[in-house]
């Protein structure tokens, strides 16, 4: 059975891409904290994730009493954040929830790096046998 390389990789390729367009987005957000009616954004990792890997598995209410998905939301699209408490000039930026996100999503794809590298270690040492 032939190895296919892409399929072996795509998931960690996916989660580094999106880790990484969320943090450009948290950046974006802490460089307009003091910007006038500006919007913070941001992406949900989890369900970008779940989209970019089940797009041929799509949502569907099997019974009447399941909840469907929000109208208007489609799954990893960045979206505006609600704030916990705006300021008067109409900006919704909060420094330290911006500061709890960028933690997050470091440390997210610090893990995804240390599992890509399992993975290529692995697959070293069955190339290798060992040697």
């Amino acid at each position: 059975m032939p190895l296919n390389i892409d399929n072996l990789f795509a998931t960690h390729a996916r989660a580094l891409g999106i880790a990484n367009q969320r943090l450009q987005l948290l950046a974006a957000n802490v460089a307009n904290a003091d910007t006038p009616n500006y919007k913070a954004r941001d992406i949900d990792f989890k369900t970008a994730m779940h989209s970019a890997g089940n797009e041929t598995l799509p949502m569907r209410k099997t019974q009447a009493a399941h909840l469907g998905m929000p109208a208007g939301s489609k799954r990893g699209e960045v979206m505006y954040r609600v704030p916990h408490q705006p300021s008067l000039d109409g900006n919704t930026v909060d420094s330290q929830r911006e500061s709890a996100a960028v933690g997050e999503t470091a440390v997210r794809y610090q893990a995804t790096l240390t599992f890509l590298n399992q993975r290529i270690r692995g697959l070293r040492l069955a190339i290798t046998g060992g040697r």
